[in-house]
């Protein structure tokens, strides 16, 4: 850590909130990427919709991870945006889907977000008493990440309002459990 940290907040603070906001960066590099994965290898009908689609959620996924790492730096810590990084900071599986249809990726993608807005979620309830400035900043990932996982989870949904997904448990279940539910074609 510098020799100084941001006006107002403690060095104990300022370290703790670098080390949350450490951890947020290493999950939007991460899904930066596995959406740069899934956007090269979804085929199928409906493939330039989602492949258009996907495009968007990168770019500010991407956005997302840079005001990560400068509130790190603000907080005279150096973050860390190396894949070794992600790979220390993950307590999530790498995603798991090659080459696949429209909706075997978007039931694993489904999956992804949950896990991405679960714990975001999670830093925002942590940040509140913390540090108020780098929990808005949160706050306003969170809305859009949340919105993402509603575009992706609309092309899953039936008139019902059930998912395809519903009960998967890893992406490749997820994966499976509409390829079972889709008609041959």
């Amino acid at each position: 850590m510098a020799g100084f940290t941001i006006p107002g907040i403690s060095e104990k603070d300022a370290l703790e909130v670098a080390n949350l906001l450490q951890k947020q960066l290493s999950t939007y590099n991460d899904l930066h990427l596995t959406l740069k994965h899934v956007h090269w290898n979804v085929v199928g009908p409906n493939f330039i919709g989602v492949h258009e689609m996907i495009d968007p959620q990168v770019e500010l996924v991407r956005g997302y991870a840079d005001e990560a790492a400068e509130r790190i730096a603000a907080f005279g810590v150096s973050p860390q945006g190396t894949p070794g990084a992600i790979i220390k900071d993950r307590t999530w599986d790498d995603y798991s889907v090659g080459r696949d249809t429209v909706l075997a990726h978007l039931s694993a993608l489904d999956l992804v977000y949950t896990g991405v807005n679960e714990d975001t979620r999670k830093a925002i309830h942590t940040l509140e008493d913390l540090d108020p400035v780098s929990q808005d900043m949160l706050i306003g990932h969170a809305a859009e990440l949340e919105k993402f996982q509603w575009f992706v989870r609309a092309h899953l949904e039936n008139a019902g309002g059930e998912l395809a997904n519903e009960g998967a448990s890893t992406e490749k279940s997820a994966a499976r459990s509409v390829k079972e539910d889709t008609p041959a074609q």
